[in-house]
Protein backbone atom coordinates (compact mmCIF):
# COMPACT_ATOMS: atom_id res chain seq x y z
CA UNK A 1 0.00 0.00 0.00
CA UNK A 2 2.82 2.09 0.71
CA UNK A 3 3.93 2.02 -2.26
CA UNK A 4 0.93 2.57 -4.13
CA UNK A 5 0.62 5.80 -2.66
CA UNK A 6 4.62 6.94 -3.63
CA UNK A 7 3.62 5.68 -7.10
CA UNK A 8 0.58 8.01 -6.56
CA UNK A 9 2.60 11.14 -5.21
CA UNK A 10 5.40 11.05 -7.91
CA UNK A 11 2.56 11.04 -10.44
CA UNK A 12 1.50 14.04 -8.82
CA UNK A 13 4.59 15.54 -8.59
CA UNK A 14 5.48 15.19 -12.19
CA UNK A 15 2.23 15.99 -13.37
CA UNK A 16 2.81 19.83 -11.46
CA UNK A 17 6.23 19.60 -12.80
CA UNK A 18 5.29 18.98 -16.41
CA UNK A 19 2.38 21.77 -16.06
CA UNK A 20 4.93 24.47 -14.98
CA UNK A 21 6.86 23.99 -18.30
CA UNK A 22 8.14 27.05 -20.40
CA UNK A 23 4.83 27.33 -22.09
CA UNK A 24 3.06 28.20 -18.83
CA UNK A 25 5.85 30.18 -17.42
CA UNK A 26 5.37 32.43 -20.86
CA UNK A 27 1.80 32.97 -20.65
CA UNK A 28 2.27 34.35 -16.71
CA UNK A 29 5.47 36.38 -16.99
CA UNK A 30 5.49 37.21 -20.89
CA UNK A 31 1.77 38.32 -20.02
CA UNK A 32 2.30 40.16 -17.52
CA UNK A 33 5.27 42.19 -19.07
CA UNK A 34 2.57 42.55 -22.11
CA UNK A 35 -0.08 44.10 -19.76
CA UNK A 36 2.57 46.52 -18.16
CA UNK A 37 4.09 47.27 -21.54
CA UNK A 38 0.39 47.70 -22.51
CA UNK A 39 -0.97 49.27 -20.09
CA UNK A 40 1.62 52.56 -20.16
CA UNK A 41 3.62 50.96 -17.30
CA UNK A 42 0.79 51.81 -14.76
CA UNK A 43 2.67 50.38 -11.89
CA UNK A 44 5.33 53.45 -12.10
CA UNK A 45 2.81 55.88 -13.33
CA UNK A 46 -0.15 55.51 -10.89
CA UNK A 47 1.51 53.45 -7.72
CA UNK A 48 0.92 56.81 -5.44
CA UNK A 49 -2.81 57.34 -7.12
CA UNK A 50 -3.23 53.72 -6.09
CA UNK A 51 -2.36 54.30 -2.77
CA UNK A 52 -5.22 57.79 -2.70
CA UNK A 53 -7.80 55.19 -3.73
CA UNK A 54 -7.96 52.93 -0.57
CA UNK A 55 -9.44 56.40 0.97
CA UNK A 56 -12.43 56.06 -1.00
CA UNK A 57 -15.56 54.43 -0.37
CA UNK A 58 -19.01 53.26 -1.66
CA UNK A 59 -20.90 52.12 0.89
CA UNK A 60 -23.91 52.01 -1.44
CA UNK A 61 -22.61 49.94 -4.31
CA UNK A 62 -22.99 46.60 -4.75
CA UNK A 63 -20.78 43.96 -2.58
CA UNK A 64 -20.05 42.71 0.39
CA UNK A 65 -16.25 44.68 1.35
CA UNK A 66 -14.65 47.92 1.11
CA UNK A 67 -11.76 48.11 -1.40
CA UNK A 68 -9.50 48.54 1.24
CA UNK A 69 -10.79 45.07 2.85
CA UNK A 70 -10.63 43.59 -0.49
CA UNK A 71 -6.83 44.39 -0.54
CA UNK A 72 -5.94 43.71 2.77
CA UNK A 73 -7.92 40.46 2.77
CA UNK A 74 -5.98 39.50 -0.94
CA UNK A 75 -2.66 40.47 0.91
CA UNK A 76 -3.42 38.18 3.93
CA UNK A 77 -3.69 35.25 1.76
CA UNK A 78 -0.40 35.74 -0.58
CA UNK A 79 1.88 36.96 2.58
CA UNK A 80 2.01 33.31 3.92
CA UNK A 81 4.75 30.49 4.31
CA UNK A 82 6.04 31.01 0.71
CA UNK A 83 6.78 34.66 1.96
CA UNK A 84 9.39 32.59 4.00
CA UNK A 85 9.94 28.77 2.90
CA UNK A 86 9.68 29.63 -0.53
CA UNK A 87 12.05 32.58 -0.42
CA UNK A 88 14.58 29.90 1.17
CA UNK A 89 14.26 27.26 -1.48
CA UNK A 90 14.71 30.53 -4.27
CA UNK A 91 17.87 31.12 -2.79
CA UNK A 92 19.22 27.78 -2.64
CA UNK A 93 18.19 26.99 -6.17
CA UNK A 94 19.26 30.57 -8.07
CA UNK A 95 21.97 32.52 -5.27
CA UNK A 96 21.66 36.03 -4.55
CA UNK A 97 20.80 36.94 -7.67
CA UNK A 98 17.01 35.34 -7.56
CA UNK A 99 16.74 38.52 -5.73
CA UNK A 100 16.76 40.73 -8.80
CA UNK A 101 14.71 38.58 -10.46
CA UNK A 102 12.02 38.63 -7.68
CA UNK A 103 11.53 42.85 -7.94
CA UNK A 104 11.10 42.05 -11.72
CA UNK A 105 8.44 39.60 -10.68
CA UNK A 106 6.91 42.00 -8.33
CA UNK A 107 6.49 44.60 -11.14
CA UNK A 108 5.19 42.12 -13.62
CA UNK A 109 2.83 40.62 -11.18
CA UNK A 110 1.45 44.59 -10.22
CA UNK A 111 0.82 44.65 -14.17
CA UNK A 112 -1.19 42.01 -13.74
CA UNK A 113 -3.31 42.32 -10.98
CA UNK A 114 -4.09 45.74 -12.37
CA UNK A 115 -6.05 44.03 -15.25
CA UNK A 116 -7.54 41.45 -12.98
CA UNK A 117 -8.92 44.12 -10.46
CA UNK A 118 -10.41 46.11 -13.59
CA UNK A 119 -11.82 43.23 -15.59
CA UNK A 120 -13.44 42.13 -12.27
CA UNK A 121 -15.62 45.11 -11.78
CA UNK A 122 -16.45 45.49 -15.12
CA UNK A 123 -17.83 41.93 -15.62
CA UNK A 124 -19.59 41.84 -12.41
CA UNK A 125 -22.03 38.79 -12.00
CA UNK A 126 -25.12 37.04 -10.13
CA UNK A 127 -24.70 34.09 -8.38
CA UNK A 128 -28.29 31.64 -7.99
CA UNK A 129 -29.31 33.92 -4.89
CA UNK A 130 -28.92 36.92 -6.90
CA UNK A 131 -26.43 38.37 -5.06
CA UNK A 132 -23.72 40.13 -7.18
CA UNK A 133 -20.64 38.08 -7.49
CA UNK A 134 -17.05 38.63 -9.23
CA UNK A 135 -14.01 36.78 -10.25
CA UNK A 136 -12.73 34.67 -13.26
CA UNK A 137 -15.53 32.29 -13.56
CA UNK A 138 -17.37 35.65 -13.89
CA UNK A 139 -15.51 37.90 -16.21
CA UNK A 140 -15.43 34.55 -18.18
CA UNK A 141 -19.16 34.16 -18.79
CA UNK A 142 -20.17 38.05 -18.65
CA UNK A 143 -17.04 39.29 -20.59
CA UNK A 144 -16.47 36.24 -23.29
CA UNK A 145 -20.21 35.24 -23.31
CA UNK A 146 -22.20 32.51 -21.99
CA UNK A 147 -20.93 30.33 -24.49
CA UNK A 148 -17.68 29.96 -22.63
CA UNK A 149 -19.17 28.90 -19.42
CA UNK A 150 -17.03 25.26 -19.44
CA UNK A 151 -14.46 27.46 -19.06
CA UNK A 152 -15.52 29.49 -16.52
CA UNK A 153 -16.50 25.87 -14.80
CA UNK A 154 -12.93 24.53 -15.62
CA UNK A 155 -11.45 26.96 -13.62
CA UNK A 156 -13.61 26.97 -10.76
CA UNK A 157 -13.09 22.62 -10.10
CA UNK A 158 -9.64 23.55 -10.28
CA UNK A 159 -9.95 26.26 -7.81
CA UNK A 160 -11.83 24.20 -5.36
CA UNK A 161 -8.11 22.13 -5.03
CA UNK A 162 -5.91 24.87 -5.47
CA UNK A 163 -7.18 27.21 -2.67
CA UNK A 164 -6.71 24.26 -0.07
CA UNK A 165 -4.41 25.54 2.41
CA UNK A 166 -2.15 22.14 2.11
CA UNK A 167 1.44 24.08 1.92
CA UNK A 168 0.85 26.78 4.61
CA UNK A 169 -0.77 23.75 7.33
CA UNK A 170 2.26 21.52 6.23
CA UNK A 171 4.71 23.77 6.36
CA UNK A 172 3.54 25.83 9.69
CA UNK A 173 3.19 22.12 11.04
CA UNK A 174 7.16 21.92 10.44
CA UNK A 175 8.03 24.46 11.59
CA UNK A 176 6.28 24.22 15.21
CA UNK A 177 8.14 20.42 15.04
CA UNK A 178 11.88 21.92 14.07
CA UNK A 179 11.16 24.44 17.12
CA UNK A 180 8.93 23.24 19.69
CA UNK A 181 8.36 19.94 19.94
CA UNK A 182 11.44 17.91 18.59
CA UNK A 183 13.58 19.92 21.00
CA UNK A 184 11.04 18.58 23.72
CA UNK A 185 12.04 15.39 22.36
CA UNK A 186 8.67 14.43 21.02
CA UNK A 187 8.65 12.71 18.21
CA UNK A 188 7.66 13.83 15.08
CA UNK A 189 4.67 11.08 14.34
CA UNK A 190 1.48 11.22 12.62
CA UNK A 191 -0.17 11.39 15.67
CA UNK A 192 1.61 14.58 16.69
CA UNK A 193 1.00 15.93 13.08
CA UNK A 194 -2.49 15.19 13.35
CA UNK A 195 -3.09 16.91 17.12
CA UNK A 196 -1.08 19.80 15.76
CA UNK A 197 -3.42 20.02 12.38
CA UNK A 198 -6.41 19.63 14.56
CA UNK A 199 -5.27 22.87 17.03
CA UNK A 200 -4.77 24.96 13.65
CA UNK A 201 -8.25 23.89 12.26
CA UNK A 202 -10.16 24.84 15.61
CA UNK A 203 -8.89 28.31 15.03
CA UNK A 204 -9.27 28.83 11.37
CA UNK A 205 -12.39 27.42 11.62
CA UNK A 206 -13.45 30.57 14.35
CA UNK A 207 -12.85 32.80 11.60
CA UNK A 208 -13.78 31.54 8.27
CA UNK A 209 -17.26 29.77 9.40
CA UNK A 210 -18.12 33.67 9.91
CA UNK A 211 -18.10 34.46 5.79
CA UNK A 212 -16.57 37.07 3.69
CA UNK A 213 -17.18 39.85 6.57
CA UNK A 214 -15.37 38.15 9.44
CA UNK A 215 -12.36 37.51 6.80
CA UNK A 216 -12.41 40.86 5.77
CA UNK A 217 -12.25 42.30 9.14
CA UNK A 218 -9.97 39.75 10.75
CA UNK A 219 -7.70 40.55 7.96
CA UNK A 220 -7.72 44.56 7.44
CA UNK A 221 -6.82 44.53 11.32
CA UNK A 222 -3.91 41.71 11.13
CA UNK A 223 -2.47 42.15 7.49
CA UNK A 224 -0.83 46.23 8.70
CA UNK A 225 0.13 44.56 11.69
CA UNK A 226 1.90 41.71 10.73
CA UNK A 227 3.97 43.64 7.72
CA UNK A 228 4.97 45.90 10.26
CA UNK A 229 6.63 43.37 13.13
CA UNK A 230 8.16 41.74 10.55
CA UNK A 231 9.22 45.07 9.23
CA UNK A 232 11.09 45.29 12.70
CA UNK A 233 12.09 42.20 13.02
CA UNK A 234 13.97 41.90 9.93
CA UNK A 235 15.26 45.65 10.53
CA UNK A 236 17.12 44.29 13.38
CA UNK A 237 18.62 42.24 11.86
CA UNK A 238 19.91 44.16 9.24
CA UNK A 239 21.13 47.11 11.75
CA UNK A 240 23.04 44.78 14.04
CA UNK A 241 24.28 43.55 10.80
CA UNK A 242 24.82 46.50 8.93
CA UNK A 243 28.29 45.65 8.24
CA UNK A 244 27.42 42.96 5.84
CA UNK A 245 24.45 44.55 4.14
CA UNK A 246 26.62 46.81 1.47
CA UNK A 247 28.20 43.11 0.35
CA UNK A 248 24.42 41.42 0.31
CA UNK A 249 23.11 44.04 -2.71
CA UNK A 250 26.51 44.06 -4.73
CA UNK A 251 25.74 40.45 -4.61
CA UNK A 252 22.29 40.57 -5.77
CA UNK A 253 22.94 42.73 -9.01
CA UNK A 254 26.35 41.22 -8.99
CA UNK A 255 24.82 37.51 -9.46
CA UNK A 256 21.84 38.74 -10.88
CA UNK A 257 22.59 37.76 -14.37
CA UNK A 258 24.74 34.75 -13.69
CA UNK A 259 23.60 31.43 -15.08
CA UNK A 260 22.72 30.22 -11.83
CA UNK A 261 20.26 32.91 -11.13
CA UNK A 262 19.10 33.81 -14.58
CA UNK A 263 18.40 29.70 -14.44
CA UNK A 264 16.63 29.64 -10.91
CA UNK A 265 15.95 33.29 -10.39
CA UNK A 266 14.44 34.85 -13.92
CA UNK A 267 13.12 31.70 -14.80
CA UNK A 268 12.07 31.21 -11.68
CA UNK A 269 11.17 34.65 -11.49
CA UNK A 270 12.95 34.62 -7.62
CA UNK A 271 10.71 32.24 -6.12
CA UNK A 272 12.02 28.18 -6.70
CA UNK A 273 11.45 26.54 -10.04
CA UNK A 274 9.88 27.89 -12.75
CA UNK A 275 6.62 31.12 -12.55
CA UNK A 276 4.84 28.38 -9.93
CA UNK A 277 6.98 30.15 -7.15
CA UNK A 278 5.65 33.57 -8.04
CA UNK A 279 2.02 32.24 -8.46
CA UNK A 280 2.95 31.23 -4.82
CA UNK A 281 3.62 34.77 -3.62
CA UNK A 282 1.83 37.52 -5.49
CA UNK A 283 -1.02 35.00 -7.51
CA UNK A 284 -0.99 37.43 -10.36
CA UNK A 285 -3.07 35.60 -12.95
CA UNK A 286 -3.85 33.19 -10.93
CA UNK A 287 -7.26 34.41 -10.17
CA UNK A 288 -7.83 34.42 -6.43
CA UNK A 289 -7.18 38.23 -6.22
CA UNK A 290 -9.96 38.46 -9.11
CA UNK A 291 -12.46 36.74 -6.54
CA UNK A 292 -11.99 39.29 -3.43
CA UNK A 293 -11.47 42.49 -5.46
CA UNK A 294 -14.37 41.26 -7.01
CA UNK A 295 -16.85 41.47 -3.36
CA UNK A 296 -15.77 44.64 -3.24
CA UNK A 297 -18.09 47.87 -3.22
CA UNK A 298 -16.80 49.91 -6.35
CA UNK A 299 -18.35 51.04 -9.67
CA UNK A 300 -15.38 52.45 -11.04
CA UNK A 301 -13.34 49.27 -12.27
CA UNK A 302 -9.86 51.08 -12.75
CA UNK A 303 -10.04 52.18 -9.25
CA UNK A 304 -10.08 48.89 -8.32
CA UNK A 305 -7.41 47.71 -10.01
CA UNK A 306 -4.91 50.37 -8.84
CA UNK A 307 -5.62 49.15 -5.62
CA UNK A 308 -5.72 45.32 -7.00
CA UNK A 309 -1.75 46.48 -8.18
CA UNK A 310 -0.62 47.21 -4.97
CA UNK A 311 -1.12 43.45 -3.63
CA UNK A 312 2.06 42.56 -5.62
CA UNK A 313 4.30 45.23 -4.09
CA UNK A 314 3.97 44.35 -0.62
CA UNK A 315 4.02 40.29 -0.39
CA UNK A 316 6.67 39.80 -3.74
CA UNK A 317 8.27 43.14 -3.57
CA UNK A 318 8.98 44.33 0.73
CA UNK A 319 7.76 40.86 2.34
CA UNK A 320 10.07 38.95 0.21
CA UNK A 321 12.99 40.88 -0.14
CA UNK A 322 13.00 41.37 4.09
CA UNK A 323 13.14 37.20 4.05
CA UNK A 324 16.11 36.91 1.67
CA UNK A 325 17.63 39.94 3.11
CA UNK A 326 17.57 38.64 6.72
CA UNK A 327 19.35 35.41 5.04
CA UNK A 328 21.69 36.43 3.16
CA UNK A 329 23.15 38.59 5.69
CA UNK A 330 24.23 35.07 7.59
CA UNK A 331 25.20 33.68 3.45
CA UNK A 332 22.80 30.84 5.08
CA UNK A 333 21.28 29.17 2.41
CA UNK A 334 23.32 26.31 1.15
CA UNK A 335 20.60 23.43 2.15
CA UNK A 336 18.55 20.89 0.37
CA UNK A 337 15.28 21.76 -1.85
CA UNK A 338 13.02 20.49 1.25
CA UNK A 339 14.18 22.38 3.71
CA UNK A 340 13.16 25.80 3.37
CA UNK A 341 11.54 26.74 6.85
CA UNK A 342 14.34 24.66 8.56
CA UNK A 343 16.87 27.19 6.68
CA UNK A 344 14.78 30.19 7.84
CA UNK A 345 14.47 29.21 11.01
CA UNK A 346 18.36 28.26 11.24
CA UNK A 347 19.61 31.92 9.77
CA UNK A 348 17.30 33.70 12.25
CA UNK A 349 18.65 32.24 15.10
CA UNK A 350 22.29 32.96 14.01
CA UNK A 351 21.09 36.60 13.69
CA UNK A 352 19.55 36.71 17.06
CA UNK A 353 20.74 33.80 18.91
CA UNK A 354 18.19 31.86 21.67
CA UNK A 355 15.44 33.62 20.18
CA UNK A 356 15.59 33.97 16.68
CA UNK A 357 13.53 30.38 15.60
CA UNK A 358 10.98 31.48 18.25
CA UNK A 359 10.46 35.00 16.84
CA UNK A 360 9.94 33.47 13.23
CA UNK A 361 8.17 31.08 14.34
CA UNK A 362 5.29 33.56 15.48
CA UNK A 363 5.46 35.33 12.57
CA UNK A 364 5.29 32.01 10.82
CA UNK A 365 2.14 31.28 12.67
CA UNK A 366 0.22 34.77 11.71
CA UNK A 367 1.66 34.32 7.97
CA UNK A 368 -0.08 30.89 7.92
CA UNK A 369 -2.88 31.71 9.43
CA UNK A 370 -3.75 35.06 7.65
CA UNK A 371 -3.88 32.99 4.09
CA UNK A 372 -5.99 30.55 5.74
CA UNK A 373 -8.60 32.93 6.37
CA UNK A 374 -8.79 34.47 2.98
CA UNK A 375 -8.74 30.65 0.79
CA UNK A 376 -11.86 29.52 2.64
CA UNK A 377 -13.60 32.43 0.57
CA UNK A 378 -11.77 31.69 -2.13
CA UNK A 379 -13.00 28.14 -2.36
CA UNK A 380 -16.39 28.85 -0.75
CA UNK A 381 -16.86 31.68 -4.33
CA UNK A 382 -15.77 28.56 -6.95
CA UNK A 383 -18.76 26.08 -5.15
CA UNK A 384 -20.88 29.15 -5.16
CA UNK A 385 -20.58 28.94 -8.81
CA UNK A 386 -20.41 25.54 -9.41
CA UNK A 387 -23.41 24.11 -7.15
CA UNK A 388 -25.10 27.16 -5.88
CA UNK A 389 -25.62 29.80 -3.18
CA UNK A 390 -27.46 27.52 -0.93
CA UNK A 391 -24.57 24.89 -1.12
CA UNK A 392 -21.50 27.05 -1.07
CA UNK A 393 -20.76 26.91 2.95
CA UNK A 394 -20.45 23.25 3.18
CA UNK A 395 -17.21 23.85 1.46
CA UNK A 396 -15.52 25.00 4.51
CA UNK A 397 -15.93 22.29 6.05
CA UNK A 398 -13.94 20.45 3.24
CA UNK A 399 -11.77 22.88 3.58
CA UNK A 400 -11.17 22.39 7.59
CA UNK A 401 -10.62 19.05 7.00
CA UNK A 402 -7.93 19.26 4.54
CA UNK A 403 -6.13 21.24 6.99
CA UNK A 404 -5.31 17.91 9.05
CA UNK A 405 -4.01 16.49 5.34
CA UNK A 406 -2.02 19.13 4.63
CA UNK A 407 -0.07 18.78 8.24
CA UNK A 408 0.47 14.98 7.55
CA UNK A 409 1.36 14.61 4.15
CA UNK A 410 4.43 14.64 2.81
CA UNK A 411 5.84 18.22 1.26
CA UNK A 412 6.56 16.70 -2.23
CA UNK A 413 3.12 15.72 -2.73
CA UNK A 414 1.50 18.99 -1.28
CA UNK A 415 3.75 21.11 -3.80
CA UNK A 416 2.49 18.92 -6.84
CA UNK A 417 -1.28 18.94 -5.60
CA UNK A 418 -1.33 23.07 -5.37
CA UNK A 419 1.10 23.26 -8.41
CA UNK A 420 -0.81 21.48 -10.83
CA UNK A 421 -4.30 23.38 -9.62
CA UNK A 422 -2.79 26.82 -9.68
CA UNK A 423 -1.63 25.94 -13.46
CA UNK A 424 -4.84 24.96 -14.09
CA UNK A 425 -6.56 28.05 -12.78
CA UNK A 426 -4.23 30.23 -14.33
CA UNK A 427 -4.81 29.24 -17.81
CA UNK A 428 -8.17 30.00 -18.29
CA UNK A 429 -7.88 33.51 -16.19
CA UNK A 430 -4.91 34.69 -18.51
CA UNK A 431 -6.62 33.52 -21.05
CA UNK A 432 -9.19 35.72 -20.32
CA UNK A 433 -7.18 38.46 -19.05
CA UNK A 434 -5.52 38.84 -22.63
CA UNK A 435 -8.78 38.83 -24.86
CA UNK A 436 -10.37 41.71 -22.80
CA UNK A 437 -7.40 43.87 -22.34
CA UNK A 438 -8.55 46.52 -24.87
CA UNK A 439 -11.36 46.64 -22.68
CA UNK A 440 -9.43 47.70 -19.65
CA UNK A 441 -7.46 49.96 -22.64
CA UNK A 442 -10.70 51.61 -23.18
CA UNK A 443 -11.93 51.93 -19.20
CA UNK A 444 -8.66 53.52 -18.26
CA UNK A 445 -8.94 56.26 -21.07
CA UNK A 446 -12.13 57.23 -19.43
CA UNK A 447 -11.23 56.87 -15.84
CA UNK A 448 -8.11 58.77 -16.25
CA UNK A 449 -8.92 61.38 -18.97
CA UNK A 450 -12.06 62.98 -16.02
CA UNK A 451 -9.51 62.70 -13.42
Amino acid sequence: MSHLFQNVGGLIVSFGNWLWGLPLFLLLIGGGFWFLVYSGFVPFRYFGRAIRSLRRKEDDAPGQISSFEALASAIASTVGMGNISGVAVALTMGGPGTIFWMWVSAVVGMATKFFEGTLTIMFKGKDSAGEVQGGPMYMITEGLGPSWKPLAVFFSIFGLIGTLCLMQANQLTEAITTVITTPMGIENSNLLRFSIGTGMTLIVAFVVLGGIKRISRVASRLVPVMVALYFLLVGYILITHISFVPDVFASIFREAFQFKAGLGGLAGSAIVIGARRAAFVNEAGVGTASMMHGASKNTEPVREGLVAMIGPSIDSGLVCTLTALAILVNGNYEVSQLQGIQMAMNSFQLSIPGVGHYLLLGMAVIFAFSTMFSYSYYGVKCTNYLFGAMYAHLYNYFFLAMLIVGAMISLDVVVGVIDSAYALMAIPTMFTLIVLSPKVKKEMKLYFNKQ
